[in-house]
């Protein structure tokens, strides 16, 4: 008979310290919580135009300056809404007639569905691979901003963000970095504007954007908010800059989360910056994807090497053993949220593998992952 998938326990002795493996929201650290609470009677519930929190504010965008050794004159901008209002946001204030966007995930199609729907924009290109794959971007006349993705959050798909050669003088580079900024490295020199929510490397929730704009990438949004074209107040780029270079959002944002964004980044600082938080994202993809490829039911779902996420590995499951019921198992067992993107169809788990998960978490992981299929298959 079959073995009931609920009552199968694992081990103690090879659980993880921390269960938490969410592709986003992903895993807190217990020092992110204890800031908040530490700010609860001196900055929590107090006015984001007053000094304690346009401090905070500052100290976030000091941070991540200093995380990403952004060049002289790049600036930090920020707003609410979280990665998909940035979307609306730059087909109002960021692109000027045309995009080209790389599409290979649910979420790299987004910002091109956006596009293509906003009628005072021409239509974009749009150059599409395959999930597990990803495109290069092609210069084309008359595209004024390339729209890539750092990292495929459904997918698993990481690529390095490049500035096509023989693009349009002035034509800018725009990176969705949501799942990979704070894990994975780039250079400012191949980008114009790197944008991402918090909720992923920096461990905060959600509700808020931020981007790292080039000196160009300022200008254009500048240009724009001059002009006459229409654009609502709450996604107006231009509102955002001014009020990012006081230190503050144009609406009132999530402190908490600004209190869990700022304890991450001086973490991560603190510990050797970017380089540090990717060797570690990088130990953790090394045991996750060297643990699938030892297996014979086991496989990344990325076949290119060069291609693989460090901070989200998809690795897809022999059809005789159920991924669903592997993940609802770890989750019984306190390992939590191991589920595939919904929407992929695909036999598979998804790892979050982001700096504030130990790589030895990653290790008992793959351990606790063979004691479910050994007791699956029993």
């Amino acid at each position: 008979m079959p073995v009931d998938p609920q009552t199968i326990r694992i081990p103690d002795s090879i659980l993880p310290a921390d269960g938490r493996f969410g592709c986003g929201p992903s895993k807190v650290r217990s020092e992110q919580i204890d800031a908040i609470v530490a700010g609860a009677s001196t900055i929590m519930g107090t006015s984001h135009r007053k000094p304690p929190v346009k401090s905070l504010v500052r100290s976030v965008r000091s941070g991540l300056t200093q995380l990403f050794s952004l060049p002289d004159h790049w600036e930090i901008v920020l707003g609410n809404g979280g990665t998909t209002v940035f979307w609306d946001a730059a087909t109002f204030g960021l692109i000027e007639r045309r995009s080209e966007h790389l599409v290979f995930g649910e979420f790299s199609s987004k910002f091109a569905e956006a596009c293509a729907a906003a009628p005072h924009l021409d239509q974009p290109v749009i150059i599409e691979s395959m999930p597990g794959d990803h495109p290069l971007a092609v210069d084309t006349d008359g595209v004024d901003l390339y729209a890539l993705t750092h990292n495929e959050t459904s997918t698993g798909v990481a690529m390095h963000p490049a500035r096509p050669a023989g693009a349009d003088d002035g034509a800018l580079v725009a990176v969705d970095a949501t799942s990979g900024a704070g894990g994975l490295r780039w250079d400012p020199a191949e980008v114009d504007v790197y944008y991402f929510a918090p909720q992923k490397c920096f461990a905060a929730d959600g509700g808020l954007w931020l981007a790292a704009c080039s000196p160009a990438a300022t200008e254009r949004i500048e240009r724009i908010a001059a002009g006459d074209r229409w654009r609502p107040a709450s996604i107006d780029l231009g509102i955002a800059l001014t009020n990012s270079r006081s230190d503050q959002t144009y609406n009132t944002p999530a402190v908490a989360t600004l209190i869990m964004l700022d304890t991450q980044l001086q973490w991560m600082n603190a510990n050797g910056g970017l380089e540090w938080c990717a060797e570690r994202c990088d130990r953790s993809a090394a045991i996750m994807y060297g643990w699938a490829e030892a297996r014979d039911w086991a496989t990344p779902f990325v076949a290119d090497p060069c291609k693989r996420s460090s901070v989200v590995a998809t690795i897809d499951l022999d059809g005789s053993i159920d991924a669903s019921t592997v993940s609802s198992v770890l989750r019984a067992n306190g390992v939590l949220d191991t589920d595939s993107y919904r929407k992929l169809g695909r036999n598979q788990l998804r790892v979050g593998m982001f700096p504030a998960i130990d790589p030895a978490d990653i290790e008992a992981l793959t351990h606790c992952i063979d004691s479910v299929v050994e007791s699956l298959a029993t």
